[in-house]
């Protein structure tokens, strides 16, 4: 297609903002003839940067629209060089700002394609005043919606390999999960989503992991995270209790936007899976667990909405084999996913289990909750197989040692100023919050 048309330009574009700087670019493309963009996937943004706010159909029919556009073209790959090579431009048009940093290696890779194509490459003094960090903290302001929350964790796994999530449990934790990221040699690297822990509910009020928090306290505590955060979130619906009360579980939880409850296959007064067999820990019958699970799928409004069902297995001390019997009766009764636990710090449990499901089932989502076999990395699991993972415990569990050492501090001294180093600033813990004067 490309090949035949006369001065073919072409120019990469996310799309998801659309600021002078890019009008700029196109503007300078249509002075050397016709422009194509190669309009990013989510999946080609995502494992670089935040992905966007708006969905790939609704980017293409903002740019289509754009006045010098000709045609819009998916690209696939972060780096433009697939496409220059597919449709050999005439000229490549980029600002001249990714000549340094973690933009550096795509516009080498760039440059190697056009000169297979006879290409030329015209970059253009980036426009001063628009930044990444200022148009993520533009979506931030612009907020989002239950319905859009929700289906945000189904886009992720569509787009990324591996969804990253940790643990929120209060307003100040969520806002940490939503706005820290660093920059890597690849790109930026960030949390996708929160995990709504009931162990870290519970010990936060100060009560045992044993469920005695219902749901009613649970959705307040959580709407204060909801109120100032954005990314999905993933509840932690501990057994789900009888199918009966697991429908306004789920009616509760879409209702308000969270993206998908783990449930687990334990019947019996709650004892957290970490204990292993030390504790009572009694596996409910699996056809009563397929039926909760129908029940609560007959429950959802939504398509969006997932029912992810928890192994325990391996906690009780039984088989892979048996906790590959239960996932396949799960996936027959329903569910959209399945989470295998284990407390073995090897890891080799739930390697063979990753390994043996997914070939049997290579598209349903596995999640994983490495607080044990925490040597692994997520590209490691991933190659097991898995699709989320949740770091699932550690806010609260970093934040009770500092509150320790810090009271103790003033208790020897008799006094806080030594606490002070131990401790944030009040001005800069004050600028954490959005909006404040």
């Amino acid at each position: 297609m490309g090949e035949d048309m006369a001065d073919l330009v072409y120019i990469t574009l996310k799309g998801d903002v659309i600021h002078p700087g890019i009008i700029n670019v196109i503007q300078e493309g249509t002075r050397h003839g016709d422009v194509m963009i190669g309009l990013m996937t989510d999946s080609a943004i995502a494992m670089h940067e935040h992905i966007p706010y708006l969905s790939y159909e609704q980017r293409f029919d903002v740019v289509s629209n754009i006045k010098g556009v000709k045609e819009v073209v998916p690209q696939n790959e972060w780096s433009c060089a697939d496409n220059i090579r597919r449709y050999r431009p005439r000229y490549l048009v980029h600002g001249d700002d990714w000549k340094e940093g973690y933009m550096a290696s795509v516009r080498d890779e760039a440059i190697a394609a056009l000169d297979e194509v006879g290409g030329e490459l015209v970059e253009i003094p980036y426009t001063p005043g628009v930044t990444a960090s200022a148009v993520n903290e533009a979506k931030r302001a612009i907020g989002t919606t239950p319905d859009m929350r929700l289906r945000s964790l189904r886009r992720a796994l569509a787009a990324k390999p591996v969804v990253r999530i940790i643990e929120a449990h209060s307003g100040i934790s969520g806002l940490i999960a939503e706005t820290l990221e660093i920059v890597t040699e690849d790109g930026i690297r960030y949390f996708d989503g929160m995990w709504s822990s009931s162990l870290t509910d519970s010990v936060s009020k100060g009560k045992p992991d044993i469920e005695a928090v219902d749901l009613t306290t649970r959705m307040s505590n959580l709407n204060n995270i909801l109120e100032c955060t954005t990314k999905p979130i993933i509840y932690d619906g501990d057994t789900g209790g009888i199918p009966e009360h697991f429908v306004f579980m789920v009616r509760t939880l879409e209702r308000n936007g969270i993206s998908a409850v783990i449930i687990e296959d334990k019947m019996g007064l709650k004892q957290n899976s970490l204990f292993g067999t030390s504790v009572k820990q009694e596996l409910a019958p699996v056809a009563e667990f397929c039926e909760k699970i129908k029940a609560g799928k007959r429950a959802q409004v939504t398509e969006e909405f997932m029912i992810i069902s928890r192994l325990e297995s391996l906690i009780a001390g039984h088989s892979v084999e048996e906790a590959l019997e239960r996932a396949d009766a799960y996936i027959l009764a329903g569910t959209d996913g399945i989470m295998i636990h284990s407390k073995e710090k090897s890891g080799d449990d739930i390697k063979e289990f990753c390994t043996r499901f997914r070939a049997k089932h290579p598209d349903v989502p596995i999640v994983l909750v490495p607080t044990t076999y925490n040597r692994f990395t997520e590209e490691e699991l991933c190659e097991w197989g898995a699709n989320i993972v949740i770091y699932a415990n550690h806010m609260l569990r970093a934040s009770y040692p500092a509150m320790v050492d810090v009271a103790t501090t003033i208790l020897k001294n008799k006094r806080s100023l030594e606490a002070d180093s131990k401790c944030m600033p009040i001005k800069e813990i004050l600028t954490i919050i959005p909006n404040t004067p």
